[in-house]
This record gives structure tokens, sequence and C-alpha cells, in this order.
């Protein structure tokens, strides 16, 4: 077995788990941004909440009612801190994600041009044996007659 055939053996293993290493960041990515969506949405219902709980208290509502509000918010404040915190989790994930891809697209692309050279190589050198071929069939047919 020539050297390029053994080496892309090992670029084609490579490249599997380059692929499979792109899919787990594609859903770390995914992850991180439905993370993303559900905060925002939070905060959204936060800011609304606030502005209605203002409006309330302009109103002249009761204390109860007020507490009420006031009592929701600090649930959705915890709610939130505990979304900015799997957000972090998340993009530490998809950063580490990330970088194992590159290393692995690296090592592909390396393997990959070590393959290509081995087969230029491997060519010049067929090429040399079969130019060598057809001169010394040549100086036999020459010298045959």
């Amino acid at each position: 077995m020539k050297r390029s055939q053994r080496i892309k053996a090992i670029v084609e293993i490579k490249a599997v788990q380059e692929k499979n290493a792109l899919e787990a960041l594609g859903a770390s990515r995914k992850k991180m941004q439905e993370i993303e969506a559900q905060l925002e949405n939070l905060k959204n219902y936060r800011r609304d909440y606030q502005e209605r709980f203002n409006r309330l208290g302009g109103e002249g509502a009761s204390a109860a009612r007020l507490m009420e509000f006031r009592s929701f918010m600090d649930k959705l404040d915890t709610a939130i801190r505990g979304q900015e915190l799997s957000l972090q989790g998340s993009q530490a994930e998809f950063r580490a994600k990330k970088k194992h891809w590159e290393n692995r697209h690296n090592q592909t692309a390396s393997l990959q041009k070590v393959c290509d050279t081995a087969v230029v190589t491997e060519k010049k050198l067929d090429d040399k044996i079969e130019q060598e071929e057809q001169d010394e069939w040549a100086t036999r047919f020459v010298m045959g007659r």
C-alpha cells in the first residue's frame, strides 16, 4: 500500500471526527441561542411586569396587591439570574466545542496537505519509472534492428 493511501485512510478518519465535532458545535450553538432567547423573553416579561407595577402604584393599588407584584418580580429576577448563569455555562461549552472543532479541522487540513504531497511525490516517481521503461524499450527496439 502506498504511503498516500495510508495517509488518506487517516485523513478520512480525521474528517469524520471533524464532522462530528462540527455537529456538536452546531448543537451547542443552537442550545446557546435557545437559552439567549429564553433570557430575553424573561427580561421582556420582567420589564412589562415592572411597567404594570408602576401603573398600579400610581393608581393607588392596595399594599397587599403591590406586595404580590413585588414578590413576583423578585421571582422573575431570580429566574433571570439563573438563566444568565445557564447562558454563561452554555457560552463556555460553545467556546470549548469551537476550539475542539478548530483543532480537528486543522489536523484534517494538515494531514490532507501531507497526503497531497505524497501523491505528487508518488506521481513523479511513477512518471520517472515509466520514462525509464520507455527509454529501455526504445533502446532495445533500436538495437534489435
